[in-house]
């Protein structure tokens, strides 16, 4: 498949007042998870009771915080994997976009990287169910400490909380968007405001700065060490939006927002509880709301509430534009896609995920309860994305940038070690909730596998039963069916192939219209196509020309608009027919096919639920009226 070329969305330098704008809200949509994981981060690190809270394993833990932050977000993200960007975008599909397309005169490296990457994308959903539910369980718990009465009230409300985020979601994010910048820079404000008095009042806690701090704790107690090590990576929750929100906002507004604001309001805070802790370890409860003085209580639970909710907002639109993504690039079947704004593509809303992640989301809170108990949940899927974004960057460097294999290794082996590690202490929490993101992480693998292999089992066999359409039209002008006015549009999979539509169209009804066209849908490996490259065609004789529409995998695909794009090259637009003839396919299982028969099964019943819940061209359900297997706009 010929790759594209495209502008990057930000290839145009911005002014400072533009700058400014952005920088304040990656600070809301980027920096929203990241920035409340002082809410639970280095609680969960003592209070599984695995480290005990002696001055020595605090400033040790404070060290490895501190130096996590650095070397995971600072340095892999912020400074490393940003520079991968695909035409301006981000993200994890972004990545195995770019390392497939590196490595695509290799078939069986690209198959096992695809399998890989979409292993990545589906464990994000795992991730996105504990990460809402952690983030506003643990800022909801804040009521416990102004008043340890209002224990039974925390669950309700996390579930009120969480049932009217998700609630709000089909109105779109564009009026509430607008509060998560200034909102945000007020909590980090706050972070600092929280942390800096504790500083003052013990400078000695600054001494874990010194990665020496950390080196010893894992010298005097490696299993203690290696076991905290799983709850330390909640400090980086959220790391993963830096790359893949760098197609809203530019590395640059990333960069600054994250050095100028989010790290040094975050290793404060992280400090200001260590410093507290090292005066007084029974504050481990919850460090955070403990270094509030009495009467901010309530205020900074409903703070910290809206910035969780922010977070979690922010994850939400996450999954909603990843699904549209593997839509696009056919991981996943066509599903429903409402969008929220007339002007910004980029707000969408998806049903069937919304309310998916809604409902594992409170499964989650009704089993796990506390926030603690979430902590044991959390950890796997995060760090193996992190982990397989490594892997990716580590082709495209070496594929993709051409750069030499000694200094590609030495650019992502150290992080991949570092990943590894944190992988492998997370797996110690597989039976203590671990299993729950990874069991919601393989189920949507096995759903993208089976679309993937059952679309593929099907074009072979499409393209194996087809007629080739040139030969077919010559056929059928030696004694020309009656033609009738109007342009008719016929969709096909595959481009010089006679769809299925077209000859029982002819069957049926006996009649050819005047001008036809034979239109093929592209999706490519890039995040954006241009309107100059979104159309090509080729004539076919007797009024017929073959259309092929480019696509890139964020590109709304409106066939519609796109076929707006031949006027003034000889196809009649104003008597074209409102009617599109879409080719409907049925797949039967058959045994022996390619797939075991339950995923063939699987796979027939995914089709046909697709077909009924979107058609082809991804409108409006309320526009669209199915007539067999005509469908009249």
């Amino acid at each position: 498949m010929a790759r594209l070329p495209v502008t990057s969305a930000h290839s145009q330098r911005a002014t400072p007042r533009d700058l400014a704008a952005l920088t304040l809200g990656a600070l809301g949509v980027v920096y929203g998870d990241i920035g409340t994981s002082p809410l639970y981060a280095l609680k969960e690190v003592f209070h599984a009771g695995h480290v005990p809270t002696t001055p020595d394993n605090i400033l040790g833990v404070l060290s490895l915080i501190f130096w996590t932050m650095t070397v995971i977000v600072s340095l892999k993200y912020v400074l490393l994997i940003l520079r991968a960007d695909n035409n301006g975008e981000g993200g994890l599909i972004a990545m195995l976009a770019l390392a497939t397309h590196a490595v695509r005169d290799r078939p069986r490296l690209h198959r096992t990287l695809m399998g890989v990457g979409m292993f990545g994308t589906a464990i994000f959903y795992g991730d996105g169910v504990i990460t809402p539910a952690i983030s506003v369980l643990s800022a909801i718990e804040g009521l416990e400490i102004a008043s340890p009465s209002l224990h039974p009230f925390v669950l309700p409300l996390t579930l009120l909380v969480l049932t009217g985020l998700f609630a709000v979601q089909r109105f779109g994010t564009g009026g509430i968007g607008k509060a998560f910048g200034p909102v945000t820079l007020v909590w980090f404000g706050v972070l600092v405001a929280l942390g800096l008095p504790y500083i003052i009042d013990n400078p000695g806690v600054l001494v874990a700065l010194n990665p020496l701090y950390a080196f010893h704790f894992f010298a005097a107690q490696p299993m203690v060490a290696f076991v905290g090590l799983g709850a330390v990576v909640l400090c980086v929750t959220g790391g993963e939006a830096l790359y893949a929100d760098m197609g809203h906002f530019g590395k640059q507004p990333i960069r600054i927002a994250w050095y100028a604001f989010v790290m040094p309001a975050l290793v404060v805070n992280y400090f200001g509880q260590g410093a507290m802790l090292l005066k007084n370890p029974e504050a481990i409860e919850n460090p955070f709301f403990l270094m509030a003085p009495k009467w901010a209580a309530l205020p900074l639970v409903f703070l910290a509430t809206a910035a969780t909710v922010i977070a979690s907002q922010a994850l939400i639109t996450a999954a909603f534009s990843v699904t549209r993504q593997a839509v696009q690039l056919g991981l996943l079947p066509r599903m429903r896609i409402v969008h929220t704004s007339v002007r910004d593509l980029g707000q969408i809303y998806v049903p069937f995920v919304n309310w998916g992640l809604f409902a594992f989301i409170v499964l989650a809170v009704a089993l796990f309860k506390t926030s603690t108990n979430l902590a044991s949940a959390y950890g796997i899927a995060v760090t193996l994305d992190m982990t397989i974004t490594t892997i990716m960057t580590f082709y495209v460097i070496r594929h993709g940038w051409k750069y030499p294999l000694w200094l590609s290794l030495m650019s992502t082996g150290f992080f991949f070690v570092i990943d590894l590690a944190f992988f492998s202490s997370n797996m110690l929490k597989l039976f203590g909730g671990g299993w729950f993101p990874l069991v919601i992480g393989v189920a949507m693998f096995t759903l993208m596998l089976t679309w993937q292999q059952g679309r593929a089992l099907m074009s072979d066999r499409l393209r194996d039963e087809a007629i080739d359409l040139k030969s077919f039209l010559e056929a059928i002008f030696v004694h020309p069916p009656v033609r009738v006015s109007g342009t008719a549009v016929f969709l096909s999979s595959e481009p010089g192939l006679t769809p299925n539509a077209l000859m029982h169209n002819l069957k049926h009804n006996k009649v050819l219209h005047a001008h036809n066209l034979f239109v093929t849908v592209r999706h490519h490996d890039i995040p954006w196509v241009g309107f100059e490259q979104r159309i090509s065609m080729e004539p076919l004789g007797h009024d017929c020309w073959q259309v092929t529409l480019n696509f890139g995998f964020k590109n709304e695909p409106d066939v519609p608009q796109a076929l707006q794009l031949l006027a003034g090259r000889g196809v009649p637009l104003d008597e074209m027919d409102t009617s599109y003839f879409l080719s409907r396919d049925i797949v039967m299982p058959t045994i022996g096919a390619g797939m075991s028969l339950w995923r063939e099964k699987l796979f027939a019943n995914m089709h046909r639920n697709a077909a009924a819940a979107a058609d082809f061209l991804n409108l409006p359900t309320n526009r669209v009226v199915e007539l067999g297997s005509k469908v009249e706009i």
